[in-house]
């Protein structure tokens, strides 16, 4: 079984040898796709060096800062694993549970898997009220709108069969990503699972980038691919359907 992970970066000296450390330490067979997305910080000349020590590393770069979802879809379309992960480069989400993440995949039941910060009982380091309000307001709209019954929507812990996130057109730049996704996979009756993890946000100072903006963003995400997405059957269902006509 081999994984695919997907990490966008922007301007994560600070944190970038450390993840990639932890992410070259799960015991799978990892194809670690970085696409660096404009970095001016150094981030790009690690990622030359730790690519020249270990070859399950990719490096892509991006001509300029084009957002993380335009990132993401050039790391998505680059992946060739049976699964792909999606790992952010600032260490607020642990390599180390990705066991816990794939085994409903690994044992067929999901197509799709999101970790949830709100599920089980893993450390989460206090920060933001405003955020977690947000957040729940946002996957409460998502629920509405998708008839999913998700706890955590915006997680960055999204892992997918890799025929499957292929397959799926994805259109948005930046954080818009979480909310086009989620109303996709839903469209497309997948099967999906959350499991729960831990988290160590980090804070402004620290780096975090994401802003209320990207809130109203993900608003608006939510209601376009609601309205313009069709509904689609699942391979499942699909398959079901053929063998009804053949009866």
């Amino acid at each position: 079984m081999k994984l695919s992970v997907v990490m966008p970066i922007y301007n994560e000296r600070s944190t970038l040898r450390e993840v990639i450390s932890r992410v070259l330490a799960v015991p799978f067979d990892i194809e670690l796709v970085c696409v660096d997305d404009g970095s001016a910080d150094g981030s790009r000349e690690i990622l030359a060096e730790l690519q020249a020590s270990h070859p399950q590393i990719r490096v892509y770069l991006q001509p300029a800062n084009m957002g993380k979802g335009a990132a993401l879809r050039r790391g998505i379309r680059a992946s060739t694993g049976d699964f792909v992960i999606i790992q952010d480069a600032d260490l607020e989400y642990d390599p180390a549970e990705y066991p816990k993440l794939l085994e409903p995949l690994i044992q067929g039941r999901a197509d799709v898997v999101y970790g949830s910060r709100f599920l089980g009982g893993g450390p989460h380091r206090v920060l933001y009220f405003w955020h977690s309000v947000g957040n729940s307001i946002l996957t409460l709209i998502s629920n509405a709108l998708t008839n999913m019954n998700m706890t955590d929507m915006e997680t960055c812990y999204k892992v997918f069969r890799r025929e499957i996130i292929q397959s799926i057109p994805l259109e948005e730049d930046r954080f818009g990503f979480e909310p086009e996704v989620t109303v996709k996979v839903a469209k497309r009756r997948l099967r999906v699972y959350e499991v729960g993890v831990s988290y160590s946000g980090r804070t402004y100072a620290e780096g975090k980038k994401i802003s209320w903006k990207d809130g109203f963003r993900a608003l608006w995400c939510l209601a376009k691919y609601t309205l313009k997405e069709p509904v689609m059957l699942s391979q499942q269902a699909a398959d079901g359907a053929v063998r009804q006509l053949g009866n």
